[in-house]
């Protein structure tokens, strides 16, 4: 609750008129930095006061009435599958908060910016926390209005097509989620999310199962994004000023992936068996689709973006196996990708800064004689996300191969071995997109036009400082990936009722 309302206390101190404390921007922008810093450390907090000898139980919960007369609770509490996030979220807040000290996005309003990303912070933090279907879907949404004014107020040339592309399918995908909770609350007789996690859709008919996963799966399929529900994401991430960026892809699309595991499956698994070969197919077609649209982009900004789209779908295909080592190579690939991806938008803001452009084919070759410190970092960047073993975006990819290879026995493992596969395929042209963009931006020889050519700007501290804990995460986790899976295994085998 409190890591809740330290942001929403910084939000509204937003709407006091300036004072001789928040007049520059800058002092705005610091007070936002501490903000944020402050809500991690509350996070860091729950860290440590969490029991990871019982990291299936609910812990640090709250539980309060809320609303009595149509039985809705102030239910929060976090487990071993929403604590990573939880941590992701604020650590990735405060490096935004901390990056725009030096490089904030270009414009004014300094304080409605500061604002919105607090109020995203809420939102983000309320949906992983939620413990009742009504509160996360408010949560849920809260995210939708303080992103979209970020893509469109701070965003590129483009920023109006992509803002209202994103809130018109993010609303569209909420629709139907929130129908297809209120049928399985309405029939279940509660919204309590752990009381209808523990019946395992007992009591639920099949058929109300099928079409509840259904409206739900593609609400949250949106968000995540998965093919061919994706089309909003490579124009707002374009788009999107580099906070906006790192946050939608660090945070935002794992609220998708988070939802499917802590909401669809739990509340209607008798649908999310008849509906998993289907989730696998679109999962792998998005794996394959973002590699070959990654091969084709000429700005890094947009190739960063579909390569999300194939990792994601990584995600996805863990999840469609339906076996607690496929559902624990989603929730690592989540904490993998918020991490990596989260680097390479920072990056790809800095190179924008420097070059005034994300054109691949304008930038050239040569920054490892112009800026050596970028493209090092850029080129450790490249190859986590293109999964090198030791680096923690491997783990989540390989992990969902070996759970589409065994899948759930009540699925058909012939289709998910051909899945496996395929995906495998994805994964080879997934090196083959970033091994061209290195090639292309580190090695290449330099161009001749109106980009600088000479020495850049030197990296600030404030870059060193948004990419350092990135870094060091993806090592650590790469490297013991037992930290992260010792908190996710136990409350996934609870999930399929092993207790």
């Amino acid at each position: 609750m409190l890591m809740m309302a330290i942001p929403l206390c910084g939000a509204l101190a937003m709407l006091v008129p300036a004072n001789r404390f928040l007049r520059t921007g800058f002092a705005v922008r610091a007070f936002g930095t501490a903000v944020s810093g402050a809500t991690l450390l509350v996070a860091v907090s729950a860290l440590t006061a969490f029991d990871f000898g019982a990291t299936s139980r609910m812990q640090l919960e709250i539980d309060r009435e809320w609303a009595p007369a149509i039985g809705l609770r102030l239910h929060l509490g976090v487990d071993g599958i929403s604590l990573p996030l939880v941590v992701l979220t604020a650590l990735l807040t405060f490096l935004c908060f901390l990056y725009t000290l030096r490089h904030p996005p270009a414009g004014d309003r300094i304080r409605l910016l500061t604002a919105l990303l607090l109020v995203l912070e809420i939102g983000m933090l309320g949906t992983f926390v939620a413990l009742d279907l009504v509160l996360f879907f408010v949560f849920f949404e809260t995210v939708l209005v303080p992103m979209y004014a970020v893509i469109m107020l701070w965003g590129g040339t483009g920023r109006r097509a992509a803002a209202s592309k994103f809130i018109l399918y993010t609303l569209l995908g909420s629709g139907l989620l929130l129908a297809g909770m209120l049928l399985v609350g309405a029939k279940a007789g509660t919204l309590d999310m752990t009381a209808l996690a523990d019946r395992h859709g007992s009591g639920l008919p099949r058929g109300l199962q099928i079409t509840a996963f259904a409206l739900m799966g593609v609400g949250f399929a949106v968000k995540a994004p998965m093919w061919p529900l994706h089309t909003w994401l490579p124009d707002a991430h374009t788009e999107a000023p580099t906070v906006g960026s790192v946050l939608l892809a660090g945070v935002l699309l794992k609220m998708g992936t988070y939802g499917l595991v802590r909401v669809a499956l739990p509340l209607a698994p008798d649908g999310a068996a008849f509906w998993a070969p289907w989730l696998g197919l679109l999962a792998v077609i998005g794996i394959v689709y973002g590699a070959l649209a990654c091969l084709a982009q000429r700005d890094l900004k947009r190739m960063i973006a579909y390569s999300s789209v194939g990792h994601m779908g990584f995600v996805l295909l863990g999840i469609a196996t339906l076996t607690p080592v496929g559902i624990n190579a989603a929730l690592f690939g989540n904490i993998a990708h918020g991490l990596i991806t989260g680097l390479l938008f920072f990056l790809a803001g800095s190179v924008k800064e420097r070059w005034s452009t994300t054109d691949m084919a304008a930038i050239g070759g040569g920054m490892l004689g112009t800026s050596p410190r970028l493209a090092s970092v850029l080129t450790f960047a490249s190859v986590a996300s293109l999964g090198l073993p030791g680096l923690a975006g491997f783990w989540g990819e390989v992990l969902a191969l070996v759970g589409a290879y065994q899948p759930h026995a009540d699925l058909p493992r012939e289709t998910f071995v051909t899945f496996m596969a395929v995906a495998a395929l994805g994964a080879v042209l997934t090196a083959a997109y970033f091994l061209r963009m290195l090639a292309k931006l580190t090695h290449g020889p330099q161009p001749s036009g109106d980009v600088p050519q000479g020495p850049l700007a030197a990296v600030s501290v404030q870059e060193y400082a948004a990419w350092t804990p990135l870094i060091a995460l993806t090592l650590l986790v790469g490297l013991w990936p037992k930290t992260l899976l010792d908190v996710t295994t136990g409350p996934v085998h609870t999930l399929f009722g092993g207790g």
